[in-house]
């Protein structure tokens, strides 16, 4: 056979820590509005300074986190469990050459609203710069709604316990009290890791950030 061989997507090493899983996952859609008129209101006032929304639903994802102590377990290589009172929070990069890194918020828990915002920024420019490490994050969020993606179904790599991936905004058909209309929406795919919650526990989660996404306000 004729041709170039080119590494794997995913490293072996990536690779062997998915035959532990036990992949389970939940779609949830949530209302965009309240996150996209603090964006727009935080533009106007602070221009190219404002942050982002993928900074601000990142926000919504540490806050859910801190009340649902299964999203902040890690898995070890031997299979055993530890659920943090601290924790760092994962965000999938994309890099060059159809390559994938993950920037590690550290600690973001314990970050107030301008911390988090300049911390998250950093973590994401210094992953584009190269600086890829070993993250220990329960959860990693993954988006790919800057190529217009709408849903996907991520997968879990240990010792994380779930993947989050935020869709592109997108109008879909709600129907409420009879009447039918159309209302921006993000939808929300999380896998997560059967091991260490069950589907009640992440349904929990899933409705507490659908709740923090829709009422989101700027803190402070």
């Amino acid at each position: 056979m004729q041709g170039t061989i080119r590494p794997p997507a995913l490293s072996p090493a990536i690779t062997r820590r998915l035959d532990t899983v036990v992949p389970a996952n939940l779609l949830m859609d949530c209302r965009w509005e309240a996150l996209r008129l603090v964006r727009e209101a935080s533009k106007a006032v602070l221009g190219k300074a404002a942050p982002s929304p993928s900074a601000m639903m990142a926000w919504c994802v540490t806050r859910t986190m801190e009340q649902h102590a299964g999203f902040r377990r890690l898995v070890n290589k031997d299979g055993i469990i530890h659920e943090l009172t601290d924790f760092d929070l994962g965000v999938a990069v994309a890099l060059a050459g159809d390559r994938l890194g993950t920037a590690a918020i550290t600690l973001a828990n314990k970050l107030g609203w301008t911390d988090f915002v300049a911390a998250y920024g950093r973590a994401i420019e210094e992953t584009r710069a190269g600086r890829v490490g070993e993250v220990q994050a329960p959860l990693n969020i993954s988006s790919l709604g800057a190529f217009g993606v709408e849903n996907a179904t991520p997968i879990v790599v240990p010792p994380a316990m779930s993947t989050l991936f935020i869709g592109a905004a997108h109008e879909k058909m709600i129907k409420d009290s009879g009447i039918v209309y159309p209302m921006e929406v993000v939808t929300l795919s999380l896998t997560f890791d059967h091991r260490v919650v069950n589907g009640a526990g992440a349904a929990a989660f899933m409705m507490e950030l659908k709740k923090q996404f829709e009422n989101f306000k700027l803190p402070g």
